[in-house]
């Protein structure tokens, strides 16, 4: 069984197409949703609706609950990996060790082989190739630099522009493994559908803003 832990997120999403442009093909969406507002592994903005993703995408989905406690959420990980009888887990790991360290050593001991195409890869290869062919949203910012017109943005070049000049005041990482923004994907070259949002509001709690999806469709291309 060949799964893949899937946010909706740029990286996830841009994974999963990689493990297809390798020859393979995804058995299973496994999606992992979070009590917490802030997860060290986890995404939280906008999860359920990343079941518009797996019917665009027509791949099975399974959601499994954690309370998002850190070192704790790993386990409930492992739990619906061992549920569904695993054998190969891709992630969108692209740079954080943290995350990186703690499923390779999962995997390792439940004898999963651990696949992360984006690891390492290049900030700007990620976003031009996102702006060119996908549609990805920006969902979540939580870090300076980052004001509102970045919530609900398209990533496109213009956006790209923006984050390197967030980047160079602040040294923000430019695909957000920092936990300085979250992004959702409307449209990708695999979805048969896309997404078309309907209704959405922003909100705002400190320095953490979130672009929250009320009503969502798919339809056509």
């Amino acid at each position: 069984m060949l799964a893949c832990l899937f946010s909706g997120g740029k990286d996830s999403t841009l994974a999963l197409h990689k493990i297809y442009e390798s020859g393979k093909s995804i058995d299973l969406l496994i999606t992992m949703v979070s009590e917490n507002d802030f997860s060290y592994m986890f995404h939280k903005p906008n999860i359920k609706y990343t079941c518009l993703q797996a019917d665009a995408l027509c791949i099975k989905q399974v959601f499994a609950n954690t309370l998002g406690q850190k070192e704790k959420e790993l386990k409930d990980l492992e739990s619906a990996l061992e549920q569904n009888n695993v054998t190969e887990l891709v992630t969108g790991a692209v740079a954080s060790q943290y995350q990186k360290e703690r499923v390779d050593k999962m995997c390792k001991k439940l004898n999963i082989t651990h696949i992360s195409p984006l690891w390492h890869i290049d900030p700007m290869n990620e976003l031009n190739e996102l702006a060119n062919n996908f549609k990805v949203i920006i969902t979540q910012i939580s870090a300076d630099g980052f004001d509102k017109e970045f919530l609900g943005a398209t990533i496109n070049q213009d956006i790209i522009h923006n984050l390197l000049k967030v980047h160079e005041k602040y040294n923000t990482n430019l695909l957000f493994e920092g936990g300085e923004a979250e992004s959702f994907v409307l449209d990708a070259p695999l979805f048969k559908k896309q997404i078309k949002i309907i209704k959405a509001h922003k909100e705002f709690e400190g320095m953490v803003g979130q672009f929250k999806i009320d009503e969502a469709i798919l339809i056509n291309k």
